[in-house]
């Protein structure tokens, strides 16, 4: 058994203090008024919709984790390529996630009529309850992230696992259970609320001329649970295992760079840990600064959200020059700044993506323009913002790769094993800065979908003009934010699937570890020659005149747009569905449109549902088959030829889509606001046209890529084992 630093138990202190703020919150939103009758009976309809897709989409997910758990206990008990905790650790990955994505929705679907009722007093009364509320998400990702961690660490210490190397990569196979439910729910949720929101919008707002969520369009309630279940439920669930994959790839890292050194081992595998618990308390401290002014425009709401964030950022880059030093790592001056590396990466994709995608600036206001000669220059104008917008995140994810490799092995750029291991943890440790504030950077994106359900239960409700404009303020900020979070989650993924390249290499070792110790001889003879990384690259041919390895990079460039196409095809099945019945129901159903009758949501709440449930099966199970398949075919180089080709293609195409899909809902905001014409427009329907197409671009299949790009990493570790036994 490890001896554990006394340091440790800040991490589930940490933990414990995150869930118990989330409750706070929590209740303090629920003391809030709700409002009117009106305003009560609309957001019960929103909760029930919610609350019955929930517990559909966790009775198909836990079909197929019940599935994948039996096939790894018969890898680990049956094969002996697999330690025998990973199927334990793999279903409460999937657990927490779960949770996360459930106690995320609950508090959204009770907070939006707060919201509105709360925008009844004023701007900041509005604002602060749906941040709040917001933050009750981002504390519950990372207070359940590190609670998971530190109990699998404690459990297996507990249980005389000995070596650190192998409990670290244990802890990753519940990473691959938070990554599996996290595509359910990113998919999944992705389908409903978009085939809902393109229902509404081409029948109600186009085709019958009435405004967003008008009680009269019978697709507006769905539309509103879409808002919760995939922008909500989804992406907590997706941003819960990335914080969990960057730390439990940061440690594994660690327990190898410093394998030689025991006492610098265990420091080196908590030292992630103990910057995200602080994390923790520094982003709970930044949500209790956000606050506006009555008549804010939006650069003032955006630096309301950017004080508390920025806050957050400033106090943990400091205090991690802190931590590294007292834990006393090795060259902890040189990993502090890997750590400011990543953070600063962070906070410019944020910047940049906030460019691209606000109506404030230049990109989205040239789209908005575009919609005077039509629709289709709305969407050649989006698609060529959202493709000149990669530049900027791939050149700062390059940036922060490099230094932060650099500073962490004292600016050496031989790539022996020494240096190699050690530049790859200063990789890792820059993603845990990156998401060392998730607390509060997801509160600022759980927002966006509060408050647009908030805008939704006001136009709904009939509040007033002026209750009615400051929602649609809080709702514009909303959309922004919503682009920058995904823009950060995105980015984070790129620097967490590329420490977990490194750790698929060390779990290759481990499964051939554990042949040989079975007595397998030709195991031992592979593993006298893979002792370190340099001597792997070259004893598996691990290079680009590899046939394997360059058929590998194809496929998972491959896997990300066909991945991208069949989400996409499934939100326009979907939404061809919502769109025949809201059309049924305008015909058939007489008076809905004068708003003598009364439309029948829980149809349209059906078909989405049912939809999203049939459609994302088969994209799922595409990022888990394929892992599988090309390990078995190519072997090791074709695995690690498959991640990288699924990282630099996904990454860049789900910047080219998140930021594609914000910048068209945005410029559809500019002209309802009043500008070329305003609602009910030729251009302002020219741009819902364009905010249609961006629907499944930055709610479905954008966001979706960055779990496809962890989750083909996750499996592939989880899977080393079989891989090895066709070598």
């Amino acid at each position: 058994m490890n001896n554990i630093p006394t340091v440790f138990w800040l991490i589930p202190i940490a933990s414990v203090v995150a869930l118990g703020m989330a409750y706070h919150f929590f209740r303090t939103m629920m003391r809030a008024d709700e409002g009117t009758p009106r305003m009560k009976e609309i957001a019960e309809y929103v909760r029930r919709g919610a609350m019955a897709y929930l517990k559909q989409q966790y009775r198909v997910v836990t079909i197929v984790f019940v599935i994948m758990a039996v096939i790894f206990a018969f890898m680990a008990y049956g094969l002996h390529v697999q330690n025998p905790w990973v199927p334990f650790a793999f279903l409460t990955g999937g657990l927490f996630s779960g949770l996360a994505g459930f106690f995320g929705m609950k508090t959204a679907t009770y907070a939006s009529a707060r919201t509105a009722n709360g925008a009844r007093q004023g701007l900041d009364a509005g604002l602060k309850i749906a941040f709040r509320s917001g933050a009750v998400m981002g504390l519950v990702v990372v207070g359940l992230g590190l609670l998971d961690i530190a109990l699998w660490f404690l459990i297996l210490n507990a249980a005389g696992v000995s070596s650190l190397i192998t409990i670290t990569t244990t802890m990753l196979t519940f990473g691959m259970g938070a990554s599996t439910q996290a595509l359910f729910a990113r998919v999944g949720g992705g389908i409903y609320t978009k085939a809902a929101d393109v229902g509404a919008d081409i029948v109600g707002k186009v085709e019958a001329d009435i405004p967003e969520d008008d009680p009269r369009n019978p697709a507006t309630i769905a539309d509103n649970v879409g808002d919760n279940v995939g922008d909500v439920a989804g992406m907590g669930a997706d941003l819960y295992e990335s914080y969990c994959g960057s730390i439990l790839s940061t440690a594994a890292l660690g327990a190898t760079a410093f394998a030689l050194n025991p006492d610098m081992q265990i420091k080196s595998v908590i030292a992630p840990m103990i910057i995200a618990a602080v994390g923790i308390f520094l982003s709970i401290l930044g949500i209790y600064l956000v606050r506006t002014k009555e008549g804010a425009g939006m650069r003032e709401l955006l630096k309301s959200l950017a004080l508390g964030t920025n806050v957050s950022a400033v106090l943990i880059a400091i205090a991690t020059f802190a931590i590294l030093y007292l834990l006393g790592i090795e060259n902890w001056l040189g990993l502090s700044f890997s750590v400011i590396s990543g953070l600063a990466a962070g906070v410019i994709i944020g910047q940049g993506t906030e460019y691209y995608t606000s109506h404030s600036y230049k990109p989205t206001q040239e789209i908005s323009a575009a919609s005077q000669t039509g629709a289709a220059t709305v969407i050649i104008k989006g698609v060529g913002t959202g493709m000149i917008s990669t530049a900027l995140p791939v050149i700062t994810i390059s940036v922060a790769i490099m230094l932060s490799y650099l500073c962490a092995n004292g600016f050496q750029l031989d790539v022996n094993a020494e240096n190699l291991s050690r530049g790859l943890y200063g990789v890792g440790i820059a993603a845990v800065g990156m998401l060392s504030t998730l607390g509060i950077t997801l509160a600022t994106d759980a927002y966006g979908p509060i408050a647009d359900n908030a805008g939704g239960n006001a136009e709904m409700s009939e509040l007033g003009e002026d209750v009615r404009k400051r929602t649609d303020a809080l709702d514009a900020l909303g959309n922004t934010t919503a682009a920058t979070g995904k823009g950060f989650a995105i980015g984070s993924a790129a620097l967490t699937a590329l420490a977990l390249l490194a750790s698929y290499i060390e779990e290759v070792k481990e499964a051939v570890q554990r042949l040989a110790n079975e007595g397998d001889a030709h195991m031992a003879d592979v593993l006298s020659h893979i002792q370190d990384i340099p001597s792997f690259m070259d004893y598996f041919q691990v290079n680009l005149m590899n046939p394997k390895v360059i058929v590998g990079v194809f496929v998972g460039a491959m896997a990300a747009f066909l991945f991208s196409g069949i989400t996409m095809g499934a939100v326009g099945r979907a939404a061809e569905d919502m769109v025949k019945e809201v059309r049924r129901q305008f015909k058939e159903i007489k008076g809905i449109l004068e708003g003598k009758a009364t439309p029948d949501y829980s149809r349209c709440v059906e078909i989405s549902t049912r939809s999203a449930q049939r459609e994302m099966i088969l994209p799922s199970l595409l990022a888990i088959a394929i892992p599988v398949i090309v390990g078995v075919l190519l072997g090791v180089a074709g695995v690690l030829g498959l991640l990288v080709g699924g990282l630099t293609s996904g990454f860049t195409l789900a910047v080219f889509m998140a930021n594609s899909g914000g910048a068209w809902d945005n410029a559809k905001k500019m002209v309802e606001e009043g500008n070329f014409g305003g609602k009910g427009s030729a251009c302002h329907k020219a741009t819902i046209v364009g905010d249609t197409v961006g629907d499944p671009f930055k709610d479905t299949s954008g966001p979706s890529l960055n779990i496809l790009i962890k989750l083909m990493s996750m499996v592939s570790i989880v899977m080393a084992g079989l891989t090895v036994l066709f070598i």
